[in-house]
């Protein structure tokens, strides 16, 4: 059409090409729905996070089944993000220990803790909130803590009420973790895409719906040109682009 638009017989695209546009697109939107690898490998990262002297860090030593971070009645005692790899039922964790949340840092290092914990909040998979009803972030699972204690955490809709002292609901709590994470996860003998291979077929897949949007044959053609060169990368070929950036960006062609 592009080549040979001004003669009578080609003037238009084929009826079916935005159609076949449209199904490639949903091919591939499919594949970036599917669960990430870096799950199998870093495993499923659960945050545990709120405010100071909540039971976190005892939390977090019930679920790794460790001493790993220090619990104490004094507050602002976690101060940096602590991570411990643990599987259940064969289902890979990663499960992080956060400063208390709070608006008035006693110094530096705690408000670098504050700073930390909100990063882990925003790469986490899973948050377990174990602050006020519905301060958490969004899709973090509301945990009612330290029920053995007549001041614990009061929650209308918590999903799960716990003592990691006595022990009282964690049995619940990690069988609800399994179940999810597991959903999550790639399932076995399944194909999964890692970082770089989403990013490539997202822009493959931006670029096909802005061509599918376009009436001017020439803009539907570059986009089509940006998603070949997003599938050339993926597969590892090497495209005249690509020799032209490295020539020119490690040679001095003057010389």
């Amino acid at each position: 059409v592009l080549d040979f638009a001004d003669e009578d017989d080609v003037t238009t695209l084929p009826a079916d090409f935005m159609v076949r546009i449209a199904a490639l697109e949903r091919e591939i939107a499919t594949w970036l729905a599917r669960p990430r690898a870096e799950a199998l490998r870093e495993g499923y990262r659960v945050v545990i996070a709120g405010p100071p002297n909540l039971g976190k860090s005892t939390l977090f030593n019930v679920l790794v089944e460790a001493d790993a971070a220090i619990a104490t009645p004094i507050p602002g005692t976690t101060r940096d993000v602590l991570t411990r790899p643990v599987a259940y039922s064969g289902v890979p964790f990663l499960f992080a220990d956060t400063a208390g949340l709070h608006d008035a840092a006693g110094d530096e290092v705690e408000a670098i803790g504050i700073e930390r914990a909100l990063d882990a909040l925003d790469r986490a998979d899973l948050v377990l909130w174990l602050g006020p009803e519905g301060e958490g972030p969004d899709g973090a699972w509301e945990i009612a803590s330290q029920i053995d204690r007549g001041d614990g955490t009061l929650k209308r809709l918590a999903r799960h009420r716990i003592s990691a002292v006595t022990g009282a609901g964690i049995d619940a709590l990690r069988a609800d973790l399994v179940t999810t994470a597991r959903a999550a996860l790639p399932k076995p003998g399944e194909a999964a895409l890692n970082e770089r291979q989403h990013g490539l077929l997202r822009d493959a897949v931006r670029a096909l719906g802005g061509a599918r949007h376009e009436n001017d044959p020439l803009l539907v053609a570059e986009g089509l040109r940006v998603a070949r060169v997003a599938f050339d990368s993926l597969l590892g070929r090497t495209a005249t682009e690509d020799m032209l950036d490295t020539l020119f960006g490690r040679f001095c062609i003057g010389k």
